[in-house]
């Protein structure tokens, strides 16, 4: 602690008044020895000194005592020094480090997977999908994606002016929506009606061969239904054709005709004749073992057996349609059939 030197403070003390300052130059000032004394100090003048009293702070024990630095204010300091964590956004993917969440806190979001759908913060990293792909591509793309929206509202259209009611459009129409639907896209809705189809259909054939040796000889029935579904049955993706050509010839030739197989106009014509092509291209896959020279038809019909569960008695025993013989001739020959002759007999 600095004092006034002892002359100066008697004379200051008998005449009254504080010495004067900046009169003849500096106060002389002589250094006290600081001595040990139990209670809080106080200067030489009798005034209490406030830093006195105030205890020195410890200096942290993993940090090293502060050196002496200019005088500067705590903003400016704080300012100075570098920000010793950043605290990353949600979608970085690396650790947080933020001194003010707890240590369980900052566990977890260490130990969080990384956001699979964060965008990349590289703007050169590579791209997906179709803009991942070159300007070509992208357009071949974008046609092929429009071709197939096209293509996908033009069968919707047809299928529902198949379906609706006789209209404008589908009279006006009528053929190319036929087209378009038959037969691979046709609409039963037996399966719908108040009484669906409970009966098995299944149409036979019988030939009269003549051998290359000359004997003339009759097969037996042979079930051409059957092999339809022999031929559908386990395939994952069936032919429409192959499930109902048979079937819709057979049912446009019993629409055409009376119980007693008599036509009832040029429909009756052109469904026999359809059924008798339809007969010979199978029979030519089958190799009856010479050339067909005529045929028979019938259907056997027989009833759906009840489930166990219903009390219905429902005869079982097939009925039978049979037709008369046909004489095979030239115009019964579909493209490809030849019916077992030779280019001479031709």
């Amino acid at each position: 602690m600095d004092s006034y030197n002892d002359e100066d403070a008697e004379g200051a003390a008998s005449s009254g008044s504080a010495p004067p300052e900046h009169a003849s130059g500096p106060v002389r000032r002589t250094a006290q020895p600081s001595q040990p004394s139990d209670g809080p100090q106080r200067s030489s003048g009798g005034a209490r000194d406030p830093l006195s009293d105030r205890a020195p702070l410890p200096a942290p024990e993993d940090e090293p005592l502060p050196t002496s630095q200019p005088e500067t204010s705590r903003t400016e300091t704080r300012a100075a020094e570098p920000a010793t964590a950043a605290v990353p956004g949600p979608r970085s993917g690396t650790p947080r480090e933020d001194p003010f969440l707890p240590d369980r806190a900052q566990d977890q979001d260490q130990n969080r997977d990384p956001d699979p759908d964060a965008v990349p913060l590289d703007p050169d990293a590579p791209t997906r999908g179709i803009a991942a792909l070159s300007l070509p591509y992208q357009v071949a793309v974008a046609v092929s994606l429009a071709l197939i929206a096209v293509l996908a509202g033009v069968h919707v259209a047809m299928v529902f002016l198949h379906v609706a009611p006789s209209n404008t459009a589908s009279k006006e129409y009528g053929k190319a929506i036929d087209a378009w639907v038959y037969p691979e896209f046709e609409q039963n809705w037996k399966l719908f009606a108040p009484n669906p189809l409970q009966q098995n259909v299944a149409v036979q054939v019988k030939a009269e061969v003549t051998t290359p040796d000359g004997d003339r000889r009759s097969t037996g029935w042979i079930d051409l239904s059957a092999e339809d579904g022999e031929a559908i049955r386990g395939n994952l993706l069936p032919s429409h054709t192959q499930q109902n050509a048979l079937r819709r010839a057979w049912d446009f030739y019993v629409n055409s005709h009376d119980d007693k197989n008599r036509s009832s106009g040029l429909r009756g014509q052109l469904s026999e004749s359809y059924v008798r092509r339809l007969v010979m291209a199978r029979l030519e896959r089958l190799d009856v073992g010479g050339e067909v020279e005529r045929i028979r038809l019938r259907s056997s019909t027989s009833a759906v057996k009840a489930p166990d569960w219903s009390n219905e008695k429902i005869d079982l025993r097939p009925q039978f349609r049979v037709l008369p013989w046909w004489t095979v001739t030239a115009a019964d020959l579909p493209g490809g059939v030849d019916n077992g002759r030779t280019e001479a007999d031709r």
